[in-house]
């Protein structure tokens, strides 16, 4: 267990970095002011259209972060020689929104070429996302740029991290100065979203800490062979709004996923009293969230020289194909 807890806690050492970057939230006031309104009003009508894709630009940002730093990596499409992270095992079938990203880009491009990341553009976009489902705002600092090259193996690598129970996990949290408070806060991102029967099969017919008229509302649509696609909400309460609902379900024994589940045991585990506390505080949950998406949305960006400003979001500047 241990050997295990180390190698997990190195891998996501070399995925976050250990580097928070110095960005600033004025820094297209001059080169392109109207860029945070053009990507708010194209997240609004993406929203508006289909509201689930308010979770998907949230959890593309957080997948490209977590992935070899918040470098937009995530938005690179395979070319002959080199494979993208889409298909990497930990976002397989999983990962839109690309389309939105596109449009954005393309709106950017005309009011202000070569000036707006694709990284700044996701940070952005899932702020705005959140605010749009009910949640709270924070001024997103800027200036990112983005990577020539995505990180399918370092995204592999992931699988193994998030399979770990919650003290790993908090654990290698923690090696990036993050303080489980944060965690728990971050992981309040499943109040929206989907999330795919071949990932709660084994909770809904197995558990023994879930409501069994939840996990009997499950089965239904996730048979114990097939239907792996099928998707279900992560928070049955208010699917689509961002509150706190996702942790009062917690307590009542009704996380989707086990990785949800194990942070509120009831029996005084290491995360139990934040959930509680957020269950019943709102605002509680919805200021420390902003501060810890602000913070993961600096680990290890690219500033400076370092990098590029994609033309467009799904190649590098200068790639043929």
């Amino acid at each position: 267990m241990a050997s295990s807890l180390s190698l997990q806690c190195c891998l996501i050492s070399i995925l976050f970095g250990s580097a928070f970057a110095q960005l600033s939230e004025n820094f297209y006031v001059t080169s392109c002011p109207q860029a945070n309104s053009i990507i708010q009003s194209q997240v609004k009508l993406a929203v508006a259209k289909e509201a689930r894709m308010g979770a998907a630009l949230l959890r593309l940002h957080f997948i490209d972060c977590l992935i070899g730093g918040c470098d937009g990596s995530i938005l690179l499409d395979d070319t002959q020689s080199a494979i993208g992270e889409r298909t990497a095992l930990v976002n397989g079938n999983s990962t839109i929104g690309f389309e939105v990203i596109d449009a954005i880009k393309a709106r950017l491009e005309k009011a202000c070429p070569g000036v707006v990341s694709c990284a700044d553009i996701l940070a952005v976009a899932a702020r705005d996302s959140v605010v749009m489902l009910g949640g709270p705002s924070w001024t997103t600092p800027l200036g990112r740029r983005d990577s020539t090259e995505a990180h399918k193996d370092l995204a592999d690598t992931l699988v193994p991290v998030f399979l770990g129970d919650v003290n790993t996990q908090i654990g290698a949290f923690a090696m990036k100065g993050f303080s489980k408070n944060e965690f728990v806060a971050l992981a309040g991102s499943h109040t929206v979203g989907l999330a795919r029967c071949q990932f709660y099969r084994k909770r809904v017919y197995e558990a023994k800490n879930i409501d069994p008229t939840y996990a009997a509302s499950l089965q239904a649509n996730c048979p114990k062979e097939g239907g792996d696609n099928n998707t279900a909400p992560i928070d049955s309460t208010t699917p689509f709004v961002f509150d706190n609902a996702y942790f009062v379900n917690l307590m009542k024994q009704k996380g989707l996923l086990n990785s949800d589940q194990q942070l509120y045991t009831g029996k005084g585990g290491p995360t139990d009293a934040i959930v509680a506390n957020y269950s019943s505080n709102q605002q509680a949950f919805f200021d420390d969230y902003a501060k810890a998406v602000v913070k993961i949305g600096k680990m290890e960006v690219l500033t400076g020289t370092h990098g590029e400003v994609r033309t467009n979001c799904r190649r590098a500047n200068g790639a043929t194909n």
